[in-house]
């Protein structure tokens, strides 16, 4: 694991892009909040300005080194950690890129199903591989790499290992059908296409910004979009058995 690599990219135009554009889809205030998967705390240190925010996450050294100008409970641990907290916990459950690293996806899904509160939603950040290969063929000229994710190989993260891919509906699967998907949205649809000398100034951000909010829910952008932001709630039509 690359913690220094993510760090930097955090700072850079594009990483803060990646965070603005999917905190605007996740509107809260005076809300329960569980960021599973913290990281270095940027997200949960966002809404903790206006929520009450727990943070889980596993490595200490993101946490030794995370953004703490608002106060938030953080918690070092995995899923066992969420599995000595009651029933209905929280309001908002926010898991970023995440599920891709792990192999309990089931098991965690389900805690998540069980943690969540009756009216509330889980914002879920993943890959999606339309864009990926969209981007290691146009971006990176990485025709090695494109090949193997068109021959559904998986192929390694520059910061944390392997990406073992999955589908946008396999979440509701995971969760045996206790979650339903909601809305998806893409994110990073374009500007992980131009060049990042492009990418360095205040107008770039701001355009690109209400460029990419304006095109996240159409289907055809959404599909070639590098990430699926992905909103889930309860489906009160199935139990988990």
């Amino acid at each position: 694991m690359n913690v220094q690599g993510y760090y930097e990219y955090i700072k850079m135009p594009w990483g803060k892009l990646f965070y603005e554009l999917a905190w605007h889809n996740i509107k809260c205030q005076g809300k329960r909040i569980l960021d599973f998967g913290s990281g270095f705390g940027y997200t949960a240190d966002h809404f903790a300005e206006s929520n009450e925010v727990t943070a889980v996450e596993p490595n200490e050294e993101m946490i030794k080194n995370r953004f703490s100008e608002n106060e938030y409970r953080q918690i070092t641990g995995d899923i066992n950690v969420l599995k000595q907290m009651p029933d209905h916990s929280f309001d908002v459950i926010i898991c970023h890129n995440v599920l891709e690293y792990i192999e309990n996806r089931e098991e965690l899904m389900l805690e998540f199903g069980r943690l969540l509160a009756e009216d509330g939603f889980i914002s879920i950040i993943k890959h999606n591989k339309t864009g990926k290969i969209m981007q290691k063929a146009v971006f990176e000229y990485n025709i090695d790499e494109a090949m193997k994710l068109l021959d559904n190989e998986n192929i390694d993260s520059a910061n944390f290992g392997t990406i073992n891919e999955y589908g946008d509906h396999e979440l509701e699967e995971f969760s045996r059908k206790s979650l339903k998907i909601d809305r998806i949205y893409g994110l990073r649809i374009f500007y992980a296409l131009q060049r990042n000398e492009l990418k360095t100034g205040e107008e770039w951000f701001e355009n690109m910004y209400k460029l990419e909010c304006k095109a996240e829910e159409i289907p055809e952008f959404r599909d070639i979009a590098f990430f699926h932001h992905v909103i889930l709630s309860r489906n009160k039509d199935y139990s988990v058995k």
